[in-house]
């Protein structure tokens, strides 16, 4: 990941997003991924975005962060999408 699970002071328009408009936000990233509205929230989703761009982790780790804090799962999935958008490679 290119920012951690609690940086949402890199990017205050994503986390205000996810603090005040959740569902917005998780329409937002299922869209960028070509995928369905409601599965922008599911440990799959997490766990096909980050075996798509090889960053390390496993299922067991995405469903544990998906359970523990899903805001803050999907603001740090929302970052890494903008980040790497901005550089070309998404």
């Amino acid at each position: 990941w290119q920012t951690g699970l609690m940086d949402c002071c890199t990017d205050w328009g994503v986390c205000c997003c996810g603090l005040f408009c959740f569902p917005c936000l998780a329409c937002q990233v299922a869209g960028d991924m070509n995928e369905c509205c409601f599965c922008g929230t599911s440990v799959a989703m997490r766990t096909l975005y980050r075996t798509r761009y090889n960053i390390p982790g496993s299922i067991c780790s995405d469903c544990c962060i998906t359970s523990c804090c899903l805001v803050c799962s999907v603001c740090q999935l929302k970052r890494d999408i903008n980040r790497r958008r901005a550089m070309g490679i998404f």
